[in-house]
């Protein structure tokens, strides 16, 4: 621990420790200040501490002691001064990386000095056991002992540096330029296990942070600084996965950089979306995912054709043909149609995953290879202009696969076509973060679409066709490589073939044959055996002894066909169970052998370990002897050389043996007793020069007073001789002045006129032009109030004009609204009139009908039934009594909110007031049964002619003679309202 009251104190002792070789001691000293809690405070000596200790940490390559002091540094610093701890960790990561250039500009050849899988294993026992045996000591074996340990120190600085700066808000900069710093390193020396290990730490960090996003100096996602920060170094990451070909590890990045974007809802720059959306399309290229491989193409066009400004129409045409290209490359058959539930499953979830990362949004409840499909993609493609964009090779090439119908000749169309498109490609000037295109690396995959279309469309046309033929047809493979491909188009239900060796012939069938007959041959049994039956029993009623023989020929068949299900559905159960045992028997082998994999590879890291320990142990004692044997023997070396100089005897006596801790003795004896000695010689050195000192002082005193009153005389002769040449130098100057004065008088005459003229031009200048200001100002301002008039009658001619127009509308309004009332209010009255009138023409029938009810029962004789009819109209009669009634209920029409005319209005409330009802003119009219003879025949509506009727007062025609269904009823009768209305005479 540390016992030093001043951290000063701890410097100047592992300094001296450095001095003398001792730089463990010397680590130790700055380890035990740094970890002391005495110390927690910030202060600028700390800060040379730091950096002393990371210099000997770097030079013995302690990476754990380094760790260590950063830790607890940061622990002091964080909350007072974090600059200090960035400037420590920005010097470690310089001497790391400056140490181990050393060592690579030593060793001649790099591969050979970095030829280790892994940099932070140790020794394998085969190593050591080569080593040991054999005797080569050349050149490769000193490359790798001098590179390869200071390779392995720089990749354990940058794990200690990005696990300190981890997740530390404020330090996010140094975070991001030590992971560029570790990505490069692993890309300059292809170091591939390393990569992925610097991927799982950042990708660890990023959890931690999500995870404990909430507590103190956390960096914020939400932040454009820090998102920025974080997704520059995942794309960086990307760049060099590809750059170092480890695809799996590029394809953790993209979901890395898809989980970020999703994470903090914020779409990137679209610098950074080409460049993710380009390494999209090289992983996607390497991993034969044709169909992502062209939706990322098309995302990419998109991108370019959107934001690049600067794109030209070469690279333009460059990148839409890759887009086609890629397009047309994937297959025209679905792949999973021949799979299984679990694997249509599996299929569906990494569609989701795919679509995700290319930017489709996509519905799982939907199957999404109908949205991802090339189907779909190729419509796209067409409806978004990107074809047009294509260059023509590409377009004819696009119409012959896709449109045209050329069994024979399209191989032979398409490959001049192929030829061309593969001389396009280059470098893009005008989109540096696309890589280089070339058109060349789809030609394979097209010739094999070429293959299939021209098979798809000979089986439409041909049933067989020789071998010969075929192969002339399709001139891009030879045979056996176009019957591969006819195979897999087979086993997906794209085309259905055979191929005869021994005939040496391609024959074609349908699709469903095989498969339907395979199916359903129990079906087409039972249709045969149908047909028989039908033969048979004919369907006449003709007896046969046959078919007294076969007569119970249907039920056997019907037994037969259920004990064959029966049989079928048996053995599908018994195959079930049988490959459910051997699932059941492997899996459980599986787990048998896992389980003895893993007790075996346990016993064998604890073997390694434990052997790993003692190795470890044994050379630690090993080099701590080797250590302390040198420490005495440089010891003893210095002894010797002291008592050499003294002219003294040897320390040590022959045959004694020389250990560390009795030479460490005799050392500190000797340095003790020497540090004495040399203590008295100094006290007696100080006594002698303080006399000296003394005497010399006393001795000087005297001849320093009189060289000091010769120095006052000499000075003040100087002032003396100097003021009087000063006194001279002044009148000199005086009198030439005077001269030039007298000089310059006889000008000043002139010199006022010529100022007295330039001054009066002036004036005349200035007031010239403050008069031509005034006039300017007085325009402006009479051509402003003459505007502002103008503008003044123009706003009131316009608000007069619209005012006038407002006026109109209104009136013209008010006028429509009162004919509208008008309207209605007539229509009203002249409803009120009709239901009035209908009204009375109701009442007057029927009292008719009472009347005729009343003759016929006193012609027949039943005038004692009245009582049980189901409708009593009141009577009418001659007397004027009989018209109490009428008046009554003429009163009361009023109240039943119906209009009624003024005229009629007064009649109705005359009679009400009277007491007296108008006089039954309308029933002594009609008594006597005679009829006016102005009624002529009259027309029924069936076209006969019948008698005039009889009128009413309002000079309506009777149909009382008629049959009853041929009167006038208001609502439906024999005759229509029209016809009625018709008839009647106008008032």
């Amino acid at each position: 621990m540390s016992t030093y009251a001043k951290p000063e104190a701890a410097l100047n002792q592992a300094e001296a420790l450095i001095n003398v070789g001792q730089k463990q001691d010397a680590l130790q000293v700055l380890h035990d200040l740094i970890t002391s809690k005495r110390h927690r405070a910030w202060q600028k000596i700390l800060e040379k501490i730091m950096f002393k200790y990371v210099e000997l940490c770097v030079d013995m390559r302690r990476g754990k002691f380094a760790k260590d002091g950063l830790i607890q540094y940061r622990i002091v610093c964080q909350q007072v001064n974090v600059t200090s701890l960035e400037e420590v960790i920005k010097h470690f990561m310089h001497l790391s990386t400056e140490k181990a250039e050393q060592a690579r500009s030593q060793a001649q050849a790099l591969e050979e000095a970095l030829d280790v899988d892994d940099l932070e294993a140790d020794k394998r026992p085969e190593d050591l056991m080569l080593s040991y045996v054999s005797g080569e000591k050349g050149k490769d074996r000193s490359d790798r002992e001098l590179v390869t340990p200071w390779f392995k120190f720089l990749w354990e600085t940058y794990r200690t540096v990005l696990e300190i700066l981890r997740n530390n808000s404020k330090l996010e900069a140094l975070y991001a330029m030590t992971a560029h710093r570790a990505f490069q390193f692993c890309k300059q020396y292809k170091r591939t296990t390393e990569f992925r290990r610097l991927c799982e730490i950042i990708r660890n960090h990023l959890l931690n942070l999500n995870k404990y996003r909430d507590q103190r100096d956390r960096p914020d996602l939400s932040s454009p600084e820090s998102l920025q920060l974080y997704l520059d170094t995942r794309f960086e990451q990307l760049k060099v996965a590809t750059d170092l070909q480890l695809w799996q590890e590029a394809f953790y990045s993209v979901e890395d950089i898809h989980g970020l974007m999703c994470m903090v809802k914020k779409t990137p720059k679209p610098s950074l979306l080409v460049v993710y959306y380009a390494k999209l399309t090289e992983i996607f290229w390497i991993s034969s995912s044709h169909l992502y491989h062209a939706y990322a193409w098309f995302k990419l066009f998109t991108l370019q054709k959107t934001y690049n400004k600067n794109l030209s129409l070469k690279d333009l045409q460059l990148i839409a043909s890759s887009v086609v290209l890629a397009a047309l490359l994937v297959v025209p058959y679905d792949r999973s149609r021949s799979a299984s539930h679990l694997e249509l499953e599996n299929e569906k979830d990494r569609n989701l995953r795919m679509a995700n990362l290319i930017g489709f949004e996509l519905d799982p409840k939907f199957d999404s290879r109908e949205a991802l499909s090339r189907s779909s993609l190729l419509s796209e493609l067409v409806s978004k202009g990107v074809m047009s964009c294509a260059t023509q090779e590409v377009k004819d090439l696009y119409n012959l696969l896709e449109h045209e119908f050329l069994p024979l000749d399209l191989a032979s169309k398409v490959q001049p076509l192929l030829a061309k498109i593969s001389k396009y490609g280059g470098k893009l000037a005008s989109a540096s973060s696309v890589p280089e295109v070339q058109l060349s690396r789809y030609i394979p995959a097209l010739e094999k679409l070429v293959t299939l279309r021209v098979l798809q469309q000979v089986s439409e046309v041909y049933q067989m066709m020789r071998i010969e033929s075929l192969s002339q047809m399709i001139p891009f493979f030879d045979f056996a490589v176009v019957e591969k491909i006819s195979v897999e188009a087979v086993k997906h239900n794209f085309i259905a073939m055979k191929i005869d060796h021994m005939r040496g012939v391609v024959v074609f069938c349908n699709l469903g044959l095989e498969s339907d007959g395979l199916r359903d041959h129990l079906t087409i049994f039972a249709q045969s055996l149908n047909k028989v039956r039908a033969l048979i029993y004919p369907p006449a009623n003709k007896a046969s002894k046959l078919g007294e023989m076969l007569a119970g020929l249907g039920e056997i068949v019907d037994k037969e066909h259920k004990r064959l299900l029966a049989r079928k559905s048996i053995i599908e159960k018994r195959k079930e169970e049988h490959e459910r045992q051997l699932i059941e028997m492997e899996r459980e082998e599986e787990s048998r052998r896992l389980k003895q994999q893993k007790i075996t590879e346990e016993a064998e890291q604890k073997r390694l370990a434990a052997e790993f320990e003692h190795r470890k142990n044994q050379r630690i004692l090993r080099e701590i002897e080797e250590r302390e044997l040198e420490e005495a023997q440089a010891l003893l070396e210095e002894a010797e050389k002291r008592n050499k100089k003294k002219g003294g005897k040897k320390p040590i006596l022959e045959g004694e043996k020389v250990t560390k801790q009795t030479l460490m003795e005799r050392a500190l004896t000797e340095q003790l007793r020497e540090r004495q000695e040399m203590e008295k010689k100094l006290q007696k050195l100080a006594k002698t020069m303080d006399y000296l000192e003394r005497a010399k002082r006393e001795e000087a005193a005297p001849l320093i007073d009189a060289a000091f009153q010769q120095r006052l005389e000499e000075e003040k002769v100087l002032h003396e001789r100097e003021q009087q040449l000063e006194v001279e130098l002044s009148r000199q100057r005086h009198d030439g002045d005077l001269r030039e004065k007298y000089r310059l008088s006889r000008m000043l005459d002139n010199k006022n006129t010529f100022q007295e003229r330039v001054l009066n031009r002036r004036r005349v200048e200035v007031d010239r032009r403050k008069v031509e200001r005034e006039e300017r100002i007085s325009l402006i301002i009479k051509a402003r109030k003459q505007e502002r008039e103008a503008k003044r009658k123009k706003i009131f001619y316009v608000r007069t004009e619209e005012e006038k127009i407002k006026r109109l509308r209104e009136e013209e309004e008010a006028r429509k609204r009162e004919e509208a009332e008008k309207r209605k209010k007539e229509e009203a009255e002249r409803q009120a009139k009709l239901d009035e009138l209908a009204e009375k023409q109701r009442q007057r029938e029927r009292e008719l009908d009472e009347k005729e009810r009343l003759r016929k029962e006193a012609i027949l004789g039943r005038s004692s039934d009245g009582a049980s009819k189901p409708f009593e109209p009141p009577v009418r009669t001659s007397e004027p009594g009989s018209a109490a009634p009428a008046a009554a209920a003429a009163a009361a029409a009023p109240t039943s909110g119906k209009y009624i005319p003024r005229h009629l209005r007064a009649k109705m409330e005359g009679a009400g007031v009277g007491g007296q009802s108008a006089p039954p003119q309308s029933e002594e009219r009609w008594a006597g049964g005679t009829r006016p003879e102005q009624w002529g025949p009259s027309r029924r509506t069936d076209g006969s002619s019948q008698a005039p009727p009889e009128a009413d007062r309002w000079g309506r025609p009777d149909d009382r003679s008629g049959p009853p269904s041929d009167r006038w009823r208001p609502g439906g009768g024999s005759r229509s309202s029209s016809t009625w209305s018709s008839s009647r005479p106008p008032r």
